[in-house]
């Protein structure tokens, strides 16, 4: 017998990514359950990138990032969220979002620290948590309009808490959060001296009369926010992995000795690349939120066609649906293991965007991203009426 392994890590299941990844090859299936685009993002951008292998700048990067990326981020959080940023010590170029979570996981939470999360979540965030002996204070959102439970966030708050993480725009939820909803976390961060990961992955991917505000803007909380943002998101190349973390410098210097113990730098030909697409004109920013809000539309009306609730969808790649009208009894998990062997079209249960130990997950509700091509899109809500027709 050999000692054991860390069980944090070592005792999380097969991701039901993975699964519902590996059922959708299995049966040929459109795989709208894993959030990244089918298309390979701008073209300038690709090939300055594949030009920047060639001229000789490919040894390690500034532990912080190269200059001219760090000032681009700076740029864009004073254009989109009116954000002063200091280039040189308030950011931290990373090796994706999830890097930069866990960096900023890193750089705040000591063993015994409470830490107020928000059902449904994204499953990065507890494993790092608990590994750094952290304890979670989860907070649910109920469908359909996952308004914010006040009553029940201020419960969770307390003398212990060092940290909220927020995400909006919201995956899987879709949820975009209002600048009232904003404000009482903000009120409840000032009461308990506590800080915020905001997670803004999705930051330009905003529809109809959505916005996105960052809890950063508001009063008193520019000192106590880490705002993570991700060039995978912004510009559909999520496999280049490069992502930042914009802090007052108390905080992103710690954040920076975090990622030089995790990965110390990020490929700087990508940086380079990243740098010119964040200077984009800010037109390119709104068709690629006009394009995504298309795509939510197709998707949506086809759902709705087909007899599924479809839930609203303000942010994000992603769009809730509920089966309870087309499910038969079934749960989450069942259906969508149904839906990928018969409809040849792979979602996610959103059972798995919550955590077992807060209590029994809804099992009506499973997550489509469609972030993919339109004719893809289109096709899979054939597929899916097809295959209902065929029960019926």
């Amino acid at each position: 017998m050999t000692k054991p392994l860390n069980p944090t890590f070592a005792n999380l299941p097969v991701t039901i990514f993975t699964t519902m990844s590996d059922l959708a090859r299995q049966h040929d299936a459109i795989n709208l359950g894993q959030g990244f685009p089918d298309t390979q993002g701008p073209q300038d951008m690709v090939q300055l990138a594949a030009d920047a292998l060639l001229d000789g700048r490919n040894q390690y990067a500034p532990l912080t990032g190269l200059p001219e990326l760090r000032q681009a981020v700076a740029d864009a959080s004073k254009r989109f969220q009116g954000l002063m940023v200091c280039a040189d010590s308030e950011v931290v170029v990373t090796s994706g979002a999830t890097e930069a979570l866990a960096a900023a996981f890193c750089a705040l939470i000591e063993p015994g620290d409470e830490v107020v999360l928000i059902e449904p979540l994204y499953d990065t965030y507890l494993p790092v948590i608990r590994q750094l002996g952290g304890i979670p204070r989860l907070v649910r959102l109920e469908a359909p309009d996952w308004a914010l439970p006040r009553a029940a966030l201020e419960q969770a708050f307390s003398d212990r808490t060092k940290a909220i993480v927020l995400n909006t725009p919201m995956n899987p939820t879709g949820k975009v959060f209002t600048p009232d909803e904003l404000a009482f976390i903000a009120d409840l961060m000032r009461r308990h001296d506590s800080y915020a990961i905001c997670d803004e992955v999705y930051e330009h991917l905003v529809f109809d009369n959505a916005a996105h505000v960052s809890l950063m803007t508001l009063p008193d909380m520019r000192e106590r926010c880490l705002r993570i943002g991700s060039a995978g998101k912004s510009f559909s190349l999520t496999g280049w992995k490069v992502g930042y973390v914009v802090a007052a410098a108390p905080l992103a210097g710690v954040v920076a000795k975090a990622h030089q113990n995790l990965v110390f730098a990020t490929p700087p030909n990508l940086q380079r690349a990243v740098a010119f697409g964040l200077n984009k004109d800010t037109d390119y920013f709104t068709e690629l939120a006009r394009d995504m809000g298309r795509k939510r539309q197709i998707l949506s009306a086809g759902l709705a066609e087909a007899g599924f609730g479809v839930l609203p969808s303000q942010g994000s790649y992603f769009v809730m649906a509920d089966i309870t009208p087309v499910a038969g009894g079934m749960d989450d998990v069942a259906f969508s293991r149904m839906l990928s062997e018969q409809a040849r079209v792979t979602t996610i249960p959103a059972s798995a965007f919550y955590d077992a130990q807060s209590g029994e997950p809804p099992r009506n509700l499973i997550r489509f991203a469609f972030c993919k091509r339109e004719e893809i899109l289109i096709e899979a809500v054939l597929r899916i009426k097809a295959w209902k027709n065929a029960r019926t």
